[in-house]
């Protein structure tokens, strides 16, 4: 089992979006995307308060996190302006940070349930494998590029009946673990073979991503009806 105190919490937040410009940051529900995701986490009853950094760049967003007892980990401009390649560039603070694992949450799932975040840190604590990456099971049909059928029924049952399926796992991009020193070998979570890294399964509920303006504005709506705010 790893050491809560080895497990830290980063929220990586920028606000280059060209799809849904400053998205972060935009009124939401009253409130703000970063807002809520930092007032979410610090309801963790698992992990540490210390534990859990912000990693921002631009002053609008440093003086958002200002306002809560929470550690910024101040990204460079570089950092901030990167694609994710290479991942040493990304995610700079690998080397930075004084802990040995690190989790990551995306504050543009704002659906998602610090119950359900607090169980994805309890699992990763108690697994021995180095990463966890939240995924969401699906049963369903799915063709390839060359539009050949991927999935496929058991034979002699009802064409196109997802109930006979097996389930299939589809990346949620909420919730990530892996090992610190792993990033400044360009790893992250691990080798995606089998079970590396080890899944963990989210509520589809939770999973909806915030890309497009379309979903800016479905997302408000799910949030202020799950939440008796309209």
């Amino acid at each position: 089992m790893k050491n809560i105190n080895d497990i830290s919490l980063v929220i990586y937040a920028r606000l280059d979006s060209q799809r849904c410009p400053k998205k972060i940051i935009r009124p939401f529900a009253n409130s703000t995307l970063l807002d809520i995701g930092i007032q979410k986490v610090l309801k963790s009853k698992i992990l540490p308060h210390e534990n859990i950094y912000v990693g921002v760049y631009e002053q609008e967003l440093i003086n958002v996190v200002k306002k809560y007892k929470i550690k910024v980990f101040k990204r460079s401009k570089k950092s901030a302006n990167s694609e994710g390649s290479p991942i040493t560039e990304y995610y700079e603070f690998w080397n930075k940070i004084p802990f040995k694992y690190v989790i990551m949450f995306n504050v543009c799932h704002v659906l998602l349930n610090i119950k359900t975040i607090d169980k994805f840190i309890d699992t990763y604590r108690k697994t021995k494998s180095k990463g966890l990456f939240g995924v969401i099971e699906k049963k369903n049909y799915i063709w390839n590029k060359n539009k050949n059928l991927i999935t496929k029924a058991p034979k002699k049952k009802s064409t196109m009946n997802t109930k006979y399926l097996d389930v299939i796992y589809e990346a949620a991009h909420c919730l990530y673990a892996g090992k610190l020193s792993d990033i400044g070998k360009e790893i992250w979570m691990g080798t995606y073979k089998k079970n590396d890294p080890q899944l963990f399964a989210v509520p589809e509920e939770e999973s909806f991503d915030i890309d497009f303006e379309w979903q800016f504005k479905v997302a408000e709506i799910l949030y202020k009806n799950k939440y008796g705010l309209n």
